[in-house]
Formats: structure tokens, C-alpha cells, sequence
């Protein structure tokens, strides 16, 4: 882990991909210490991605930044846990979608509450305003797509 005073001469990049570790960390941390399904990061973006929608796993596939072989291994995965189950697309023969199971409607909430924990602390230590500048600024267009 980064020491407070590394962080200083870290460039907007650096600091971001540091932060953004660290956060994920503590939240893959939390999640795993009170529960025996074992989630992993990318897993978690799959399903934050899917959760109260039934897209088709090629709309996934477009959407999530991760290889889409990777993204058929972590559907895979999540199925094999009973966290999500794929589905025929009516319409589309060769089409299927995905959604979370109840189970992984709950793990996801579970988690969600979780990361709200997380946030909480950072607050505390950093100030309410601070937190709601930073998210302000992270959902900006930065215009360098």
C-alpha cells in the first residue's frame, strides 16, 4: 500500500488507479469477510452492469470493459454460483440474456450496502462536501474519449 506521503508526488493517473485499488480492496475485503461466495472484482462489474435489467450477453460484451472471452468464463462462474442464470432471447434464436438470480439480487445489495459503509467512512474522515465534489467531478464529461 502507498504511504500518504507517496501519494504526493503521484500524477492525476497514478492517484486515481492508486485510490481506485485501495478502495476495491477493502470492498472485495468486506464482502469476502462476511461471505462464503467468493466474488471477484470483475464478477462484481458483471453484475453491477446487469442488476434490475436482462440485457443479452452480447450487449454485455460491448459494454464491459473485458475481453469477451473473459466475460463468457465470469457469466460462467456467476452461474455456477446461482448468482445469475441466462436465458433464450424469445425473438432471437441464437441471442441469450442474463440476469441476476435472487440470490444475486441479494448479494448484490448485500454489497451495495457494503460499499455505502465504505463511503461513510471516507466522509467521515474527508468531509461529506468533499466526497460529493469528488463524485461530482468523476461523472463530468472529460472530454477525452
Amino acid at each position: 500500500m502507498t504511504s500518504n506521503a507517496e501519494l504526493q508526488n503521484l500524477d492525476l493517473i497514478d492517484l486515481l488507479s492508486e485510490r481506485h485499488s485501495l478502495v476495491r480492496s477493502i470492498s472485495e475485503k468486506a464482502w469476502n469477510d462476511q461471505s462464503e461466495i467468493y466474488i471477484s472484482n470483475s464478477e462484481w462489474y458483471i453484475m453491477t452492469r446487469i442488476y434490475k435489467k436482462r440485457p443479452t450477453i452480447s450487449y454485455v460484451t460491448k459494454n464491459v470493459d473485458i475481453s469477451r472471452q473473459a466475460i463468457h468464463k465470469f457469466i460462467k462462474n456467476l452461474t455456477t454460483k446461482g448468482l445469475v442464470k441466462v436465458q433464450d432471447v424469445e425473438s432471437n434464436k441464437k441471442e441469450k440474456c442474463i440476469q441476476l438470480t435472487p440470490l444475486g439480487e441479494e448479494c448484490y445489495e448485500k454489497n451495495a450496502a457494503l460499499k455505502a459503509q465504505l463511503e461513510k467512512k471516507i466522509a467521515e474522515k474527508i468531509g461529506e462536501q468533499q466526497v460529493t465534489v469528488l463524485k461530482d467531478i468523476l461523472k463530468l464529461d472529460w472530454g477525452i474519449q
